[in-house]
């Protein structure tokens, strides 16, 4: 009997067919290095596929995943892709994506011990905090669950701009460009937050503030970034 995972290596092979019957150099090309402008910092849900669902070949994407598509600073595993995909690959978007129907986003709504996941899940309580007055103002509880998802992703964007490496690599070349996506399950459709980060930042800037310059307003400046 075959087991289930030996279809894997099957699919490789004729994966691997497919490419060089369209390029005898693809894998040859794949692997002299890695140029990516994304770095796309999603969740880990399995029905989230971040190349497919954005239509990227390999080589065009740097991706980080985990649980509801956290960034948070004490995570050294998030931080270190950050700094790699800045520093050394010089991409010049981060994409922060949520999805709808994240069940990180749901687990943390749910007033239950999960161990080891509590002080994860605790980033997105922290979320649900943040935003409690217009969160408890929504009565539909789907429509709350989306929005904190949103919400999620919006914050987590934040995160991303808080770091040095970030700061500072914008000061250089006005790159990289953070943007807050969410993807909709029940339609397929990406979704751009299109967050206010001129009105957010603004507020905050002297708080985080690691380069000892308006980088705020360096930010702001660029049309790009909205």
């Amino acid at each position: 009997m075959k087991k289930s995972y030996e279809a894997i290596f099957e699919n490789n092979k004729k994966w691997v067919e497919s490419k060089l019957a369209q390029d005898k150099e693809f894998f040859k090309t794949l692997s002299s290095t890695q140029t990516p402008e994304f770095l796309y910092i999603g969740c880990s849900d399995s029905r989230v596929s971040a190349e497919e669902m954005m239509g990227m070949k390999p080589g065009e994407l740097f991706v980080h995943r985990n649980i509801a598509n956290v960034v948070n600073s004490l995570d050294m595993s998030s931080t270190a892709v950050i700094q790699y995909a800045v520093e050394h690959l010089k991409v010049k978007h981060i994409i922060v994506c949520g999805h709808y129907g994240c069940g990180g986003v749901k687990a943390a709504l749910t007033p239950q011990d999960l161990g080891l996941l509590n002080p994860w899940l605790r980033n997105i309580r922290d979320v649900y905090r943040l935003h409690q007055t217009e969160l408890d103002a929504i009565e539909d509880e789907q429509k709350r669950y989306d929005r904190v998802v949103e919400l999620n992703v919006q914050e987590q964007c934040i995160n991303v701009i808080k770091m040095a490496v970030v700061q500072e690599q914008y000061l250089i070349d006005e790159y990289p460009i953070v943007h807050g996506w969410v993807f909709d399950l029940r339609t397929g459709n990406i979704i751009d937050l299109e967050i206010d980060f001129e009105k957010i930042l603004k507020d905050i800037q002297k708080i985080y503030n690691l380069t000892n310059s308006d980088w705020v307003m360096s930010r702001l400046n660029n049309k790009n970034l909205i």
